[in-house]
Order: structure tokens, then sequence, then C-alpha cells
């Protein structure tokens, strides 16, 4: 991984409370889907940052394990999700035996690993026949609005996997072994316009920029949401997909 991508994946602790409380959850059908290829019920959620994968997995009745490396967001991870086993760790040294989970998900998280070496240590822990899949929530940038904030945001707070008009193309060119599927569902949630700044204020790229640009590209978001109809009169429905990449390691 280079250096500046290990800058923006390393950031996030310092905003895991607010990570917590502000980023989405996973469209479960999206789940399901990237499940059902899997020989059974044991699933890592790798890079499970503060739980949002790990939820609903539990949800759906999965046998849970979460893999996080950064202490802080483990910690989240561990107060909201005190009966899952979570475990320090990374993608490039995972802390189970061989053949121990039949699917590995990450939420968005699998651009981050360092493929290299994270594939080899899937492919390790996947029982035979077991399935890896990425899973990003993703705005949806078909409705106008959505459109005219990705603009205004900038890319440090909606990067190039973050709209369903960009996510295909970048997932589709990482280093997998493996023939992918992808698919996306319809996903989306409540917020107001302080609360989607308060989200794509935990983005990576905002977490990493200097605080008086932060300031600045949060107001032209306030400014933007306040001067539409759809977002400047309480609570609205964010649109939203969750893309999956979906492969079985050969």
């Amino acid at each position: 991984m280079e250096r500046d991508a290990r800058v923006l994946a390393s950031s996030f602790g310092a905003a895991a409370v607010a990570y917590a409380e502000h980023r989405p959850d996973y469209a479960p059908a999206a789940v399901r889907w990237a499940l059902e290829r899997a020989p059974g019920r044991r699933v890592l959620d790798l890079g499970a940052g503060t739980g949002k994968l790990t939820a609903t997995l539990v949800a759906l009745g999965a046998d849970a394990v979460a893999v996080e490396p950064d202490p802080a967001m483990l910690a989240e991870l561990r107060r909201g999700l005190p009966n899952v086993r979570a475990l320090v760790g990374s993608a490039e040294a995972i802390p189970l035996p061989e053949a121990s989970v039949d699917a590995v998900l990450a939420g968005n998280a699998l651009h981050w690993f360092d493929l290299a070496v994270a594939g080899p240590e899937i492919a390790r822990v996947l029982a035979p026949g077991g399935v890896l899949a990425g899973l990003w929530n993703v705005l949806d940038d078909r409705v106008e609005w959505v459109a005219g904030l990705r603009e205004v945001s900038g890319s440090a707070a909606i990067g190039p996997r973050d709209t369903l008009g960009s996510w295909r193309a970048a997932v589709a060119g990482l280093p997998l072994s493996g023939d992918g599927e992808l698919n996306e569902f319809p996903h989306g949630q409540r917020r107001t316009a302080g609360s989607l700044v308060a989200t794509l204020a935990t983005r990576a790229g905002m977490l990493v920029m200097p605080e008086r640009e932060r300031e600045a590209a949060l107001g032209r978001i306030r400014a933007f949401l306040a001067s539409r109809p759809e977002t400047s009169g309480g609570e609205f429905t964010l649109p939203m997909l969750t893309g999956v990449l979906r492969v079985q390691p050969r």
C-alpha cells in the first residue's frame, strides 16, 4: 500500500465515535447475496471498523467474527456488539486458523487491503468453496440533487467509489484471484442536513485535510443542503445503494 493510502486508511480511529454514529449500515439483501454461495454460516468481517457490517451479519443469523486493526474502532465495535468475537488484526495478518470461515466480507474496506499480501491470507482462512465479498455503500447519483452534492463536495468527501456512476469501474480493477460478480441493492439512510454533513466529515479524505480547508469544504456542503428543497426542511432519506463484489477465490 502506498504511503498516501496508508495515511488515509489509518485516519478513521480519530473519528471512531462519529463513524459509529453517522456511517450507514448495509442493505440486508446485499449481505444475503454476498453470502448465498458460501458453504456455511461462519463469516469473517475483515476490516470491520465499528461493526456496521458485523451488526447486519448478526441480524441475519451468521456466526460472525470481526477483525479490525485500529484500537479505537475496535473499542466502538466491542461496545456496540459485546457478544461478537472481535479481534485485533488486519487483512494482511488475520488472527484465525486455516479454513476457519466460510466467507470473508469487507464493508467499505477491501480497497484498503494490500491484496498481494491479503489475498493469500484470505485464501488461507477460507474453507473450501468459501466466498470473498466486498461491500460498498454508494450514493445514488442518478438522483439530481445527489449528483449536485457530489459536485459541491469534491473528491475528499465523495470519492471514486462513493457513487453508483463510479464504483463499478473502481472495484473492477482490484487485483483479485477469481472471477468477480457485481451487483447492487437499493438502500437509504434517514438523515438531516446536519447529520449528513457529519457523515461526510468522517470520510478519509476529509479526516486528513488541513482544518481550514476541511471547514471550508463542509461549509460549501452545508450551504448546498440548505439551498435544496429535498434537504432543507428536516429529515430526508439519502438515496443510496449497497454495491457488492463477490468472488470465489481460486
